[in-house]
């Protein structure tokens, strides 16, 4: 009996458990559909009440048109004009030099002199022979028309006549080479002094003052100058733009811009001068060189520069911020903001593409307004505001980024090697 009345007494206690959750989701259940009921109540009129839409807070742009410059853009290297490698053609101690490390030189200055004691002491060899087979040759040839005389008048046997004359003209040959004995001894005295061949900077000296000197060493330079004005830069774009740059390049020379990255200094212009003659099958790229003036000397050699080449420009051209297309399913899109401050989703085609500016080729018209922030919370439809357009209008003044866009942009988008077209 015991027994079976506690067991009464659980099954009592979980009844009453299972009775009040059940009761508190009918509770809830009720509350629930109360509220539908009421978002669904009608007014006076019969229409469905519903809440008011949320206006999202935009940022926006006008699409704009322009002139756009058809441009290539890659990362080039720059290239000394020439290289000078300045050797010594002579051996000896080397006496003095007239430059400091990396100083700029001129075409003509003197850089080095080398002892040249030796090289006067055989030039003046070489003009004392010279002078005394001149001597010889004079008094040969005297004694040669004396006995050309005797020999007419069988004075003295022809054979006599002919020694005579073949002394002459042995002697006249041996002047002749004192002659270039003294030109070479002249030449080899002019090699102890050292001329800078190009106008360029000099570099680290490779040898100094009082180290005897190697004629034509090949494993020692004295010193490097490179030429820096004009100066080359050369970089490489996709093969698949050559068709269009020779096509361009017919028509004149173009036009490229050197910039240093990470600096605010204007680009350093130049024109293109050099296309290779192959592709290079490795990379798929064919390279170029263009030649600057380098005026300012910005441009050094072995630095990496951003390039731009300028193809063309395609005129009246329908232009958005860069960051206002975005990517779907169904392709590139933009917001349209409509004159009820509602956004409509608008399908385009893309054409040149950078960071900052993008192409529209079709599905925009120039003075349509499009949301440049804040793109992720909106849908076809959506209510939005323009962040800043009441603040700009009380002030009077037009600041709509737009404007800014337009006096921001007028480099104008480029055609990158990763080029983005719709």
């Amino acid at each position: 009996m015991e027994m079976r009345g506690a067991f009464v007494r659980k099954f009592n206690a979980i009844r009453n458990i299972s009775g009040a959750i059940a009761t508190i989701l009918i509770v809830a259940a009720l509350a629930t559909l109360t509220m539908l009921a009421q978002s669904c109540t009608k007014d006076a009129v019969g229409v469905n009440t519903k809440r008011p839409q949320a206006v999202i807070p935009v940022t926006a742009a006008m699409a704009v048109e322009k002139d756009v410059p058809v441009e290539l853009r890659a990362v080039g290297n720059v290239e000394a004009y020439s290289t000078v490698s300045v050797k010594s053609l002579i051996s000896g101690q080397l006496q003095e030099i007239h430059f400091k490390e990396g100083q700029d030189v001129k075409k003509g200055d003197l850089l080095f002199t080398i002892d040249p004691r030796t090289n006067e002491v055989a030039l003046k060899q070489a003009e004392a022979a010279y002078a005394r087979d001149l001597a010889q040759m004079e008094n040969a040839k005297k004694d040669a028309r004396r006995y050309e005389e005797l020999a007419k008048k069988e004075y003295v046997a022809v054979s006599q006549y002919d020694q005579y004359r073949t002394a002459a003209d042995a002697l006249e040959a041996t002047v002749k080479a004192d002659k270039a004995s003294i030109d070479n001894a002249k030449l080899q005295l002019s090699y102890c002094f050292i001329y800078s061949p190009v106008t360029g900077r000099t570099g680290s000296l490779l040898i100094h003052k009082g180290n005897l000197i190697k004629a034509s060493d090949d494993n020692k330079f004295m010193v490097v100058i490179n030429q820096v004005q004009p100066i080359y830069v050369n970089f490489a774009v996709p093969a698949q733009y050559l068709p269009d740059i020779k096509r361009y390049d017919s028509g004149g020379k173009l036009a490229i811009e050197a910039t240093q990255p990470q600096t605010n200094e204007a680009p350093e212009k130049g024109v293109l001068t050099f296309i290779d003659n192959a592709v290079d099958n490795t990379t798929g790229t064919i390279h170029i060189k263009g030649t600057f003036d380098n005026n300012s000397k910005s441009l050094w050699p072995g630095e990496f520069v951003n390039v731009r080449l300028t193809l063309t420009v395609k005129p009246h051209a329908v232009v958005v911020p860069s960051q206002t297309v975005m990517t779907g399913q169904s392709g590139q899109f933009v917001y349209v903001i409509k004159p009820d401050s509602t956004v409509d989703t608008r399908y385009v085609t893309t054409g040149i593409a950078t960071d900052r500016e993008t192409v529209i080729d079709s599905g925009l018209k120039t003075g349509e307004q499009v949301v440049t922030d804040g793109q992720l919370r909106l849908v076809s439809g959506s209510k939005v505001s323009i962040k800043g357009a009441e603040k700009g209008s009380e002030k009077g003044g037009d600041k709509s980024p737009e404007k800014g866009g337009e006096k921001g942009g007028d480099k104008g988008p480029a055609q990158d090697n990763g080029v983005k077209k719709g």
